[in-house]
């Protein structure tokens, strides 16, 4: 039986720093923005779903989000600045991506590959699937800056300025929805947020 190295490269996504060329109060990796992006994604897909006519597979959604930056761990994580710097920057990035995408799923044995192949490669999603993900994807990195601002560090001021920008062209009801109920927290102490929920 040949060996994988498929998920002994998934665990290195908690070696690779989100936010390379930014003063961190706490730094992110890549692994546990992707859990967090997994739990965000999940939830849009759920009120989407409840309230506004949705017709999401919502665990499908929160497994595309798991494994959203997965071939990361080979290219690295670009920062957002120089990634999207120029069309022609953006689309070499692409290409790349992609081929990492698909190095990664050739790591698998042959009979797993389309498995997981749907899930890693985007050509697999639908449409509303990959905009809850990419949805998902930029609530996360503006929750990092509130919780960076929060914490005193105004390195994050220009980000969560561009990110608010990045979120009024995805915008959707259940965007708006979680923006609502869920963000307003985040600005929030430990004390703050455990007031209404006593152990």
């Amino acid at each position: 039986m040949t060996q994988s190295h498929f998920f002994a490269h998934l665990s290195r996504l908690k070696l690779i720093s989100r936010w390379p060329l930014m003063r961190n109060v706490r730094m992110e990796n890549v692994s546990e923005h992707s859990l967090q992006v997994a739990f965000v994604a999940h939830a849009l897909a759920l009120i989407k779903n409840r309230k506004f006519d949705g017709q999401l597979n919502a665990e499908r959604v929160a497994l595309l989000a798991m494994y959203h930056d997965a071939s990361e761990v080979l290219t690295g994580d670009m920062p957002t600045p120089i990634k999207y710097y120029n069309p022609q920057i953006a689309r070499e990035y692409k290409k790349i991506e992609k081929i990492a995408q698909q190095k990664m799923i050739e790591m698998l044995p042959q009979d797993l590959q389309e498995d997981f192949r749907s899930l890693i490669d985007e050509d697999h999603f639908s449409d509303d699937e990959k905009k809850t993900v990419k949805q998902a994807d930029a609530l996360c990195a503006y929750l990092k800056c509130l919780e960076e601002l929060s914490a005193g560090n105004t390195e994050f001021t220009l980000a969560k300025a561009r990110l608010e920008k990045t979120l009024a062209e995805r915008q959707s009801p259940e965007m708006d929805y979680f923006m609502a109920i869920f963000i307003p927290s985040f600005s929030l102490s430990l004390d703050e947020i455990s007031q209404d929920s006593p152990l």
